[in-house]
């Protein structure tokens, strides 16, 4: 028994140093629990329209859109929080190690401004040209998928070589394969998402990246941030 004591605290060590060295990362998640939580205690028509005044849909955006498009970020859709916290542990937590909580914040935040402004103008878009019906600008429109998108895209600059390359190209076939069958606004945002990242290397540099795996050398530019 006493063997084990000494594997445990390291492993309990461990896993507080991960949580505290990406506090953005587990305070959102955190908060996600919450309403999450509060979720589950509301009837599911006072739910739908409780959702919908904190969506970043045409008519919420057109009337109070700093709002929506921060509350939209502390909600989930559906109510299921699980999956959510292993994705977060997976992308969001080795981001905001590696790029520290500003960038990572920077990264999440454009991604999911972006992508929200550019899906939506395509519903506008969509609306106005009669492929959409009008009801669709109080289309329900909450979560944390856009600014997840982004941060997935924007670790590829992390990913070591060769690995970049199948890493981005699972990406791109991940949000992409939605975004030619269906072309839904949401898989429109995604997609934009993905490009936002992509688009935010400026954010990386001189963070580096792990050691290249066929040369043991690192393989990243290291200059001050």
């Amino acid at each position: 028994m006493r063997r084990f004591l000494p594997q445990t605290r390291r492993a309990v060590r461990a896993v507080t140093v991960w949580i505290t060295s990406a506090p953005g990362t587990y305070l959102w998640l955190a908060a996600l629990f919450v309403t999450t939580v509060a979720l589950h205690r509301m009837s599911p028509e006072f739910e739908e329209d409780f959702l919908r005044r904190r969506s970043t849909n045409i008519h919420e955006l057109s009337t109070d859109p700093v709002r929506v498009l921060i509350v939209s970020a502390f909600w989930i859709d559906g109510g299921v929080w699980a999956p959510y916290a292993v994705l977060y542990t997976v992308f969001h937590a080795p981001a905001e190690h590696w790029l520290g909580t500003a960038r990572w914040l920077a990264v999440a935040a454009l991604a999911h401004l972006g992508a929200t402004l550019i899906g939506e103008g395509f519903l506008d878009w969509a609306i106005r040209h009669g492929h959409a019906p009008q009801s669709a600008v109080n289309t329900l429109d909450v979560g944390v998928s856009y600014a997840l998108a982004g941060v997935v895209a924007v670790l590829t600059y992390r990913v070591p070589k060769p690995w970049h390359l199948p890493y981005l190209g699972a990406v791109l076939i991940f949000f992409g394969t939605p975004l030619i069958a269906e072309r839904s606004f949401t898989d429109i945002g995604h997609f934009a998402a993905v490009l936002i990242g992509l688009a935010c290397y400026p954010l990386t540099r001189g963070r580096g990246r792990p050691r290249n795996l066929d040369r043991g050398t690192d393989s990243g530019v290291r200059t001050p941030s």
